[in-house]
């Protein structure tokens, strides 16, 4: 089969691989309609994140069940599923809690010896507990597989984000980030009930699409001006629910710096540079929270599917542009340029 492989930072390739199979029982083999490139993706592309040469990429695909080992339980050959972006067995005490992230035995797709999401199909270990089933006449529908494929990812990171920052009923919420994380932020906090949603952002196609996701003002300045900015849109106070998708020093600081008194910041963006852009005795003083990390989206999917199904949500404005598998290379090209906010692949 073909799939992506990294061999080094801009070198992206994609070549013959080895068909997976199932090699214990709880595997299953996912042969994959469709996957997608993340803003996580381009540090290994960059060269900010170590990878080996000839290792497999990507995280987030959905695809039609191949063949299931003989202890998968709840999935058979021809299932539409979706997979998060972590492996997970679905019985220990941290998946129990919900913190699938943290399974001792679960993974990520691309990691040393595993498949990675961006190929024609991908071994799936502990697949029960792993792959969410998808209704079977989604397959005929490609705006709705566009939908779906936000669950294995963005749309549950953003969500993360969301409840990590507190966001309900009557918030005044802000955004940092303009990314398809951020942008499922806006819409997430749209559909926890947030009355005012601030997104921060200079690229108007972007900006368009958290307004169509929810928000209500766009903020473009950077620094101290978005600081201004966002302070001067809530008398003063700031935003009781900060969104932090970006992962960088000024990116925090910001977050902190337009949190209300008595606020919380929801961090979710992979945090990457020398600093941390957190003053403790800042937050201290001021009571604020902090919460996020990794997001477990294997937990979120069955409450986030259900919203996608009926129409609630649709997170499908993030893809803005679709690719073949052989056009993968092209794709982290354009994201890493910001021609493109998050690329499409239909192997």
């Amino acid at each position: 089969m073909r799939a992506t492989v990294i061999h080094a930072p801009h070198d992206i390739r994609v070549e013959e691989v080895p068909d997976p199979k199932v090699q214990v029982a709880t595997d299953a083999v996912v042969r994959v309609l469709r996957a997608c490139i993340c803003g996580s993706d381009l540090w290994a592309y960059r060269g900010e994140s170590a990878r080996k040469p000839g290792q497999r990429i990507g995280h987030e695909f959905l695809g039609i069940v191949e063949e299931a080992g003989s202890e998968v339980r709840g999935l058979a050959k021809g299932d539409l599923v979706v997979a998060p972006f972590v492996w997970s067995d679905g019985t220990c005490d941290y998946c129990s809690e919900g913190l699938t992230t943290s399974c001792p035995q679960g993974g990520f797709w691309g990691s040393v010896g595993s498949d990675g999401g961006q190929g024609e199909a991908v071994r799936v270990p502990f697949a029960g507990g792993t792959l969410v089933k998808l209704p079977a006449d989604a397959a005929s529908d490609d705006h709705l597989l566009t939908a779906l494929l936000a669950l294995s990812d963005v749309m549950g990171t953003g969500h993360h984000a969301a409840i990590g920052a507190g966001v309900k009923r009557g918030s005044t919420v802000a955004v940092v980030g303009d990314g398809a994380v951020g942008l499922c932020g806006v819409l997430a906090a749209k559909r926890l009930g947030a009355e005012r949603i601030i997104a921060l952002g200079r690229h108007q196609a972007r900006t368009d699409i958290a307004k169509l996701f929810g928000a209500t003002d766009v903020v473009a300045e950077r620094g101290e001006a978005a600081v201004d900015a966002v302070r001067s849109l809530t008398r003063g106070h700031g935003a009781h629910a900060v969104i932090e998708a970006v992962g960088t020093e000024q990116s925090m600081r910001t977050a902190v710096d337009i949190t209300r008194d008595g606020g919380a910041i929801g961090y979710v963006g992979v945090p990457h540079g020398s600093g941390t852009g957190l003053d403790l005795g800042v937050m201290f003083d001021r009571n604020i929270a902090l919460h996020g990390g990794v997001a477990p989206v294997r937990t979120y999917i069955p409450e986030l599917l259900a919203d996608i199904l009926d129409g609630t949500i649709d997170p499908s404005p993030v893809f803005d542009l679709t690719v073949g598998i052989d056009g993968v290379p092209d794709g982290y090209r354009a994201m890493d340029e910001r021609t493109a906010l998050k690329v499409l692949v239909k192997p």
